[in-house]
């Protein structure tokens, strides 16, 4: 009895370390949101439909300090570690639907390179994906900001 009881004991230690250390390669980015690419790095898939709001400030807000907002609907289209995401909503004069609204590219900690694409030109920015992968903010850092959200 006693040692069916060790053999059962080392079998569920097995198995509970076989789990922790599967969730444990599988880190943050483990979930069905993931692509893996052939170099074996998994990146955000940000694939899809995104509700998003356009926030001109600085230099671009016409009242001030007050920031200008636009909602948006951003469809995301990637290819491997790139991506490009067009707006899908109503057209409105500054954003024509079907116009890229960004583009840029992934690696395994994140954005390597995103841009926020105006009429002016496309600006150079920082993207952070939040720790689900059902947020993302890109920000130029003195116009315009970009905050999506998965639907």
């Amino acid at each position: 009895m006693l040692r069916r009881i060790g053999i059962l004991l080392i079998v569920l230690i097995a198995i509970i370390s076989y789990v922790y250390v599967a969730n444990a390669q599988m880190g943050e980015k483990g979930s069905k949101k993931t692509t893996t690419l052939p170099n074996g790095d998994a990146i955000w898939d940000l694939n899809g439909e995104w509700d998003g709001i356009m926030e001109f400030y600085g230099r671009w807000s016409d009242s001030g300090s007050h920031p200008r907002l636009f909602p948006l609907l951003v469809k995301i289209t990637q290819t491997g570690s790139s991506f490009v995401g067009y707006k899908i909503k109503k057209d409105e004069p500054w954003f024509p639907k079907g116009e890229e609204s960004i583009r840029g590219e992934l690696d395994k900690s994140g954005f390597k390179k995103v841009q926020i694409i105006t009429d002016a030109a496309p600006l150079e920015s920082r993207g952070k994906i939040s720790e689900d992968g059902n947020k993302i903010i890109i920000d130029e850092g003195e116009r315009v900001r970009l905050t999506l959200t998965r639907k």
